[in-house]
């Protein structure tokens, strides 16, 4: 039996981060994979979704080439062609992670995982061949998949998750897409991008829910301006399938109604992947669909750790990472602090881009602070309006009485890029003055935040 000091189940951003790390740290490392190297968010999430949404970006600047002073006689796309590119970005990232298992030295083990006890491994492979692995410590970072509610069963073909909208053969003239969470929006703007005709159904009272209020308001106003139609306190009830659309009965505040598409793309959440991985065999604990760890990530059996989406905390490709790098630092004996909830960036990719990290206006006026709330809009920025991207704002909140920077929320071009500056500031404990004194790049997307932070403090110049 081969025998190793960590094992990691899945290569997703936790898992081939993880054993990485392990790696670098002198443990002999092997990574079990059922499907591709770098999960679902090199192949099936974050890396191929970007890919369609720069298609989709790079569209529209082809139809409004005239605001550019550009001429072209017609824009137009090639569906399958935009698809392509975005499968082979995939396929190259996954190759990218396996030259990184090679160069760490780091054995690749394929198919399927369960956890034994004695601290071992049973891997099944495509030939349905068993074999046993046996580790010191083993990390479970097996992920989650689009979850599938009781009303509305996946079918891969009308009533589609998101591998199946990332790799259509043919774009759909219509689509309800249901919750409007990153996944949803993201998907939503795409399509509309491509000229399907989109409608997005939101059971709470605002898109982007988790978003402050301000931003959400901000971005509902630029999907409908899109052409995308927007319906909040809604659910879908039930979805017909038997003719050649789709019929979904849509419960809102003003009755029940009928609703006709293509396809109907469920986005509205996530089941993580911890059935059959042998959970129960071992006693390890869960709650609600999730493994308990404590804040190094060891679950209740000796040897056996959990990270990525199959914990509590969001379920983002960059706190997997972090979590595993923490994980397997903390098995090595150094000296690691618990990871920082509180202080993880959070993006939604469509246009125009959302970035926020902290805590929002309303969430801070609860926990009992007395604020300094900031605002710049990109309209008042001379790069947005040299770049054609005037839309949007920066928000940032701080405490009145010390300064600490308790929250900052973009919306607008490339904000996804910027908001690295508020998490970094926030690490620091830098205060509002600290900002403010910082000199920004003139012309930049970037001022906006110094900007932002000289409203706060009755400081701005440019509004």
């Amino acid at each position: 039996m081969s025998k190793y000091d960590i094992i990691v189940l899945g290569s997703g951003p936790g898992g081939y981060v993880t054993a990485i790390r392990a790696s670098q740290l002198g443990f002999k490392t092997a990574i079990i994979e059922k499907e591709s190297l770098g999960g679902v968010c090199l192949n099936w999430g974050c890396i191929p979704t970007k890919a369609l949404l720069k298609s989709a970006e790079v569209f529209d600047y082809l139809k409004h080439a005239e605001d550019y002073g550009l001429s072209l006689e017609k824009a137009d796309k090639d569906f399958s062609k935009v698809i392509k590119r975005s499968r082979d970005v995939a396929a190259g990232m996954s190759k990218g992670v396996q030259f990184l298992m090679k160069k760490n030295k780091i054995d690749v083990i394929e198919g399927f995982g369960k956890l034994k006890s004695g601290k071992k491994v049973a891997v099944t492979d495509k030939d349905d061949k068993t074999k046993e692995y046996q580790a010191d410590n083993i990390i479970v970072a097996t992920g989650a998949r689009s979850r599938e509610l009781p009303n509305l069963k996946q079918d891969g073909k009308k009533v589609i998750g998101y591998r199946e909208a990332m790799s259509l053969e043919k774009q759909p003239e219509s689509m309800i897409v249901v919750g409007s969470g990153a996944i949803g929006v993201e998907f939503a703007h795409f399509y509309n991008a491509m000229g399907t005709e989109v409608t997005v159904v939101e059971f709470l009272p605002n898109v982007v829910p988790l978003e402050d209020e301000e931003i959400s308001k901000q971005f509902e106003r630029s999907m409908k301006k899109a052409g995308i139609k927007v319906m909040t306190n809604s659910s879908v009830e039930s979805v017909d399938t038997s003719g050649k659309k789709v019929k979904a009965k849509v419960k809102t505040k003003k009755g029940e109604e009928t609703l006709e598409a293509d396809i109907v793309l469920s986005a509205v959440g996530i089941k993580t992947n911890i059935e059959n991985i042998g959970l129960e065999d071992l006693k390890i604990k869960t709650d609600k669909d999730k493994i308990v760890v404590d804040d190094f990530y060891k679950t209740n059996v000796d040897g056996i750790y959990a990270i990525g989406d199959v914990v509590h905390g969001p379920a983002l490709a960059h706190v997997a990472s972090a979590e595993g790098i923490l994980c397997v630092e903390k098995i090595k004996g150094m000296d690691v602090e618990p990871l920082d909830y509180g202080n993880i960036p959070g993006c939604t990719y469509a246009t125009p881009e959302i970035a926020s990290v902290g805590m929002t206006e309303k969430q801070a006026k609860e926990a009992g602070y007395e604020l300094k709330v900031g605002k710049f809009p990109f309209s008042a920025s001379g790069k947005a309006k040299a770049a054609g991207k005037s839309e949007g704002f920066v928000k940032v909140i701080f405490d009145a009485k010390y300064g600490e920077w308790l929250g900052c929320h973009m919306i607008g071009a490339g904000v996804t890029d910027m908001i690295a500056e508020a998490v970094l500031g926030r690490k620091l404990e830098t205060t509002g003055h600290e900002v403010l004194k910082a000199v920004h790049p003139h012309p930049t997307m970037s001022e906006a935040v110094m900007e932002a932070v000289a409203a706060a403090y009755d400081e701005v110049i440019h509004i």
